[in-house]
């Protein structure tokens, strides 16, 4: 490894800095997109489904790359895959911010998340490499925050943008701060880390894993009807291939012996992919619930939606540090179970239910994962070894992105079987509303199971 090591205090604020920045930014162009749905949906003519794809495209491609690009990272140089990222990420956004119809929107979305992909899949894993495990919590803690912190500024900005400048100006926002991670990359991040650096790359786990996750997808999308369920049986079909595969190839693209052999390692990513697969579809349905069924303008719902993250932003830190002094399970078992009473609140939604209600209920739910995601990714970052941060970091990033992605998955076959290919119009915002009720069932049910997978995990320490 060509690195920085522990005791440089400067490189280790570099590090923290560009980290901070890049986990604000990703959060922020997802939670910002979600609030200019009903905009970019009016302009393109798309219906319900096809607005689903709007974020579903994002997650599908960066899930797809996330463990490829991590992988590449560790053998490449993480810093690197890092700078090409935001590189990436920023031509989408210029391109998006003049795309012209629906499905040149799409694509670009598919570009941007490989962009994503590539920043997901590196920016902890160096922070926690120039981190020691009794420092690793405060930093993570504070990377948290800065997710959240750009969950919450993304609906506000957002809300403000596309009601007096337009849904494009949203992408052309992304740019400065995207030029500002660059020339910090160039210019302060000093020093490389290549623990796999000369190990091979698997090709072919990675085009197995690819393929499952869109056919596990497009699946989603198309049922009821026949040819969904052969695409979903050939993804998960495929995703069992691959983890045959992975297990068998001298250099995998995802290292099965990581879950075989670390009891913490698995259960933590599996309450990781749990939770996001509970909670991650909020925001979208709520975004189009406050606009549509509620009337309130892309602002007034983005200034709603904000309470949610700014709970995280606050208490993310300190769920961090408390990670660091009590075992990781206990706190982030008890942050899923107020996520989960949060949405069970979710699930009373009417046309007459009162904008304090859901307020209060996205605070609890705030707090909830809060208390879950910063333990959670200490638990997880801790129980492997060095050369194994790229990877395990990117495996993280996986459960957090298929999470989200199978959260959409869940809304567009709840879609499906209620609205069909209707779009929102006044006379459908009823069997939307049945729809967004039913996936909080279903988010809460899932959260509540994911409580036992956290408690599963046993000791870090």
């Amino acid at each position: 490894m060509k690195g920085i090591t522990m005791n440089d205090a400067d490189s280790k604020r570099a590090a923290l800095l560009v980290a901070t920045l890049t986990s604000f930014l990703t959060p922020f162009m997802g939670s910002s997109v979600n609030i200019a749905l009903p905009s970019i949906g009016r302009e393109f003519g798309m219906n319900a489904v096809s607005l689903s794809w709007i974020a579903t495209s994002y997650l599908l491609a960066a899930a797809m790359f996330l463990v490829p690009m991590g992988r590449i990272a560790d053998i490449s140089g993480r810093k690197k895959i890092l700078r090409y990222g935001i590189s990436i990420d920023l031509v989408a956004s210029l391109l998006l911010a003049i795309s012209t119809n629906e499905t040149e929107f799409i694509c670009l979305r598919v570009l941007q998340g490989i962009g994503g992909a590539m920043i997901f899949g590196t920016a902890v894993a160096i922070l926690t490499s120039v981190y020691p495990v009794g420092e690793r919590g405060k930093a993570l803690g504070i990377n948290v925050a800065a997710v959240y912190s750009g969950l919450s500024l993304g609906p506000f900005a957002s809300g403000f943008l596309t009601q007096h400048l337009g849904w494009r100006s949203i992408f052309i926002s992304y740019v400065p701060l995207e030029l500002i991670i660059i020339a910090l990359i160039f210019w302060k991040l000093k020093g490389e880390w290549a623990e796999a650096k000369g190990e091979r790359f698997d090709l072919g786990g990675s085009v197995i894993y690819g393929l499952s996750l869109v056919a596990l997808m497009y699946g989603f999308s198309l049922l009821p009807a026949i040819s969904a369920i052969w695409l979903i049986l050939f993804g998960a079909l495929g995703i069992f291939a691959f983890m045959l595969w992975e297990g068998k190839v001298e250099s995998p693209v995802f290292d099965t012996k990581l879950f075989r052999h670390n009891i913490v390692f698995t259960f933590s990513n599996l309450a990781a992919l749990i939770n996001y697969c509970a909670t991650s579809a909020t925001g979208f349905l709520l975004s189009l619930y406050l606009q549509y069924t509620k009337g309130l303008s892309p602002q007034n719902a983005g200034l709603i939606l904000v309470s949610q993250p700014v709970i995280m932003a606050i208490f993310s830190p300190l769920a961090g540090r408390l990670s660091d002094k009590i075992e990781p399970r206990i706190v982030a078992s008890a942050g899923m179970t107020l996520t989960v009473i949060g949405l069970l609140l979710f699930t009373l939604l009417s046309e007459n239910t009162g904008l304090t209600f859901i307020v209060l209920c996205l605070i609890l739910l705030g707090f909830g994962f809060a208390l879950f995601s910063s333990p959670n990714t200490n638990a997880v970052m801790s129980s492997v070894e060095k050369r194994y941060y790229g990877v395990a970091s990117a495996t993280l990033g996986t459960m957090r992105l298929t999470g989200q992605m199978f959260s959409m998955g869940i809304v567009m076959l709840v879609f499906a079987l209620y609205l069909g290919r209707a779009q929102i119009k006044p006379e459908n915002y009823p069997a939307f509303l049945t729809s967004a009720k039913t996936a909080f069932i279903i988010f809460a049910v899932l959260c509540f199971g994911g409580i036992f997978a956290s408690l599963a995990r046993g000791k870090v320490r």
